[in-house]
């Protein structure tokens, strides 16, 4: 869990940048938007078979 706490004379906005700055350096999003909705084995196997290639073409 990322926590951030604000300084006396820091402002919300710096605040809220450091905060972004922290989960984003750990990785949340995208294991947010992962779990978001349930997907069957057919749809992970698809994603998975589409990653597989994708990265076989970038190693050429």
């Amino acid at each position: 869990m990322t926590q951030v706490i604000p300084g006396e004379s820091e402002g919300i906005e710096s605040t809220l940048r450091r905060f972004k700055r922290e989960v984003s350096k750990a990785g949340i999003f995208p294991d947010m938007k992962k779990h978001r909705h349930f997907e069957t084995p057919i749809e992970k196997r698809k994603r998975k078979a589409i990653a597989k290639r994708k990265q076989r073409r970038r190693r050429s």
